[in-house]
């Protein structure tokens, strides 16, 4: 007895389906003098699926599908269709020898189907890489998180996948921009390469890449990056950007959007480990009032960056959005009318109206020599990148002097430990009270994701130490802060099913952006008495007392009472036991 396999009849039946519309479309091409093609056995060429949008070439029934030099051959459905004539036409005028060929839909769709393997870049020499805005604005509507990111790199790493494997870097780079990704690392281990992304200032796992894949990214981010491709035992750097024409980073009026990406490689033990700085003008372009700068301190910033004269100082670790801070002064203050010069390293975000220049060295255009080209220009306002040497800092406290407003960053812990690093930078302690005007010193906390934070009873500890930190805030804050008896302190929430916490519009890390924890000490008559006697950080700050201007500890104690951030998160920054 014969038994009825209905997955055999099924697949019999859609082939007899095919060969039915294959032969139909063979009669029709005869018929309109075209000649016929079935597209199973051809190869798609990824360069000619590029000149038609995939969503035009669906619409109107063609796909174009192999491109040699100015020869181009195209599949159509029907040769009636006006705007397979209109597209035809305007790759004539590209200068396009066009062939045509009808298929079927079924043998189209094929072709359609490698839309998804084709890589988005249209350009991938060194230093440019640019994008295809259709492309990645589909990319960017698949990556709403940190598992479709994973989901779709697991999938291009799979066996049957490794034919897209051209298109990893790209889906890498629109899953940072997509998740506002600070930095991207690529870690070599012993059996495997780690990936992961830095979220709000912390790496998290993305995942494991193997070495045929981490060996592609290696070679492509070279060639992007203009760096050699057969070194491998020294550290090399360089950068490149993306240029995205539309899309989620799109202006109005559809101007192109550079997103810099800062390419760091080093030798290990296992082969060279990347790091790429994504800066991405979206994430700093916080206006003056967003920064989290509290209020006293934000109209002693309002007043003192408009003034004509004197030097602003903002201090800080690496990654402690120092530069976002300068780049929302220079914001607040612009002024048609006013010849503003920034010197850079590198450019992170271009200001309109206003004159960027970035540091070169191999061209010997360091901060210390642009500082000085840049009084040759007559200007106003001067962005100084960061006084690291004994000439520069003179420079700038010069220009200061001579009627010029000067924004720069230092590397000090606090802002008392400004004064004393001008004075180990050989600046005469005599002048430093008539230039600086006011010191900064910031540092960059999670916040709290609105969608799933959770308030709580403090703890005895929690409330010791709360308690400990605001007994010497002036006295409004006191006021509003102080009694902690029936305080509530808001932390991380909502669990999920599987006992993480966190949601997924927090990427389920319980965080959802950052904010700045800033302490300032303004140069009065005090401070201008201590700093002429070379004083200790300690003096600086105790000379600083009567201004009434949070610390650092107690500006961040004063965000997680008021729900922004976690205690956790300020401990984690500033100690919160040092006195």
């Amino acid at each position: 007895m014969a038994i009825f396999d209905e997955q055999k009849q099924k697949e019999r039946l859609e082939e007899f389906h095919k060969k039915e519309e294959e032969d139909l479309v063979s009669i029709l091409s005869e018929r309109y003098g075209l000649p016929y093609l079935d597209l199973s056995g051809i190869a798609i060429n990824g360069d000619a699926l590029k000149l038609v949008p995939e969503n035009i070439a669906r619409e109107v029934g063609l796909a174009p599908f192999q491109v040699t030099g100015k020869k181009l051959k195209v599949a159509i459905l029907s040769p009636k269709n006006e705007k397979v004539k209109a597209i035809v036409d305007d790759m004539t005028r590209k200068g396009y020898l066009v062939t045509l060929y009808m298929s079927s839909r079924g043998s189209l769709e094929k072709a359609w189907k490698v839309y998804k393997e084709v890589s988005f870049a249209t350009k991938t020499e060194a230093g440019v890489f640019d994008v295809s805005s259709d492309e990645i604005n589909s990319l960017l509507s698949e990556v709403t998180g940190m598992d479709d990111l994973n989901k779709l790199i697991n999938e291009i790493t799979a066996g049957t996948q490794r034919h897209k494997i051209s298109r990893m870097l790209e889906i890498i780079l629109a899953g940072s921009i997509a998740l506002s990704a600070s930095d991207i690392h690529i870690e070599p281990e012993e059996k495997r390469t780690r990936l992961r992304f830095r979220l709000d200032g912390v790496l998290q796992d993305l995942s494991f890449l193997n070495e045929e894949t981490y060996k592609f990214l290696l070679s492509r981010i070279k060639l992007l990056s203009g760096l050699k491709l057969n070194v491998k035992d020294v550290s090399q750097d360089g950068r490149f950007s993306i240029k995205i024409s539309a899309g989620k980073l799109a202006k109005e009026g559809g101007e192109v959007v550079e997103v810099e990406i800062r390419t760091s490689i080093i030798p290990g033990n296992y082969g060279e480990s990347i790091v790429l700085r994504v800066l991405n003008p979206e994430t700093i372009s916080v206006s003056f009032e967003n920064l989290g700068i509290e209020e006293k301190l934000l109209k002693i910033l309002e007043k003192e960056i408009k003034r004509p004269e004197g030097l602003i100082l903002t201090t800080g670790p690496t990654g402690s959005g120092k530069t976002t801070t300068l780049y929302a002064f220079l914001r607040k203050i612009y002024d048609p009318g006013s010849k503003i010069i920034t010197i850079e390293d590198p450019i992170e975000y271009h200001l309109g109206g206003i004159t960027q220049t970035q540091v070169s060295r191999d061209k010997g255009y360091t901060f210390l020599e642009g500082l000085r080209s840049a009084m040759r220009q007559d200007p106003d306002i001067i962005m100084v990148g960061e006084i690291r040497d004994e000439e520069t800092a003179s420079t700038a406290i010069q220009a200061a002097l001579t009627g010029h407003l000067v924004f720069s960053t230092l590397h000090t812990n606090s802002a008392a430990g400004v004064i004393p690093r001008l004075i180990d930078l050989k600046v005469n302690p005599k002048i430093i009270s008539s230039a600086l005007k006011v010191s900064l010193a910031q540092r960059l906390v999670r916040k709290l994701c609105d969608s799933c934070k959770v308030a709580d009873a403090l703890t005895e500890n929690e409330r010791g130490l709360i308690g400990k930190v605001l007994g010497g805030a002036r006295a409004d804050v006191k006021e509003k802060y102080g009694n902690l008896e029936n305080a509530k302190i808001w932390r991380v929430g909502g669990e999920t099913a599987e006992g993480g916490l966190g949601c997924s519009k927090c990427h389920y890390t319980g965080y959802r952006g950052r904010v700045g924890v800033f302490e300032g000490i303004l140069t009065d008559e005090n401070i201008e008495k201590v700093s002429i006697i070379n004083p200790s950080e300690r003096e600086v700050k105790k000379a600083a007392l009567g201004q009434g201007i949070l610390s650092l500890k107690e500006d961040g104690i004063v965000k997680v009472l008021s729900g922004v951030t976690t205690l956790e998160e300020v401990d984690r920054v500033v100690d919160l036991d040092a006195e």
